[in-house]
């Protein structure tokens, strides 16, 4: 069997809210959760988990691929809903997408606070 990525575990301040942020932008979906995690479950099988962790956490950076079309409606979504998002990671182009590597992308912030990608073409 060759590796492959399966599950992280997102810190949260409100797991439920985080989850349902991927839900609606990502089109991640619902799945079983337990403990002190909700989980979903994005189209190619890896699992996200959120928990509320008892210390103070630094932001972190998710980036996800998607195709044209479903970034066409997350961007949408974004603008619909009046988030807050930039071409760059140094958010200095704000309200813009950008066209590198070949494709288009944007970054935003989710509820807790974490840099989130979306990119329709890979870095490399």
């Amino acid at each position: 069997m060759s590796i492959s990525f399966n599950h992280t575990i997102i810190a949260a301040k409100d797991p439920t809210v985080s989850a349902q942020f991927f839900i609606d932008l990502a089109e991640a979906h619902s799945v079983t959760s337990w403990g002190p995690f909700t989980n979903i479950q994005l189209d190619d099988g890896v699992m996200l988990q959120f928990a509320c962790p008892p210390i103070d956490f630094p932001p972190q950076h998710y980036a996800f691929l998607i195709d044209d079309e479903h970034f066409a409606r997350t961007y949408a979504k974004i603008q619909a809903q009046g988030i807050e998002h930039w071409a760059d990671p140094q958010r200095a182009l704000p309200g813009k997408t950008n066209t590198e590597h070949g494709g288009r992308g944007v970054y935003l912030l989710d509820p807790s606070g974490h840099y989130i990608e979306f990119i329709t073409r890979p870095y490399l």
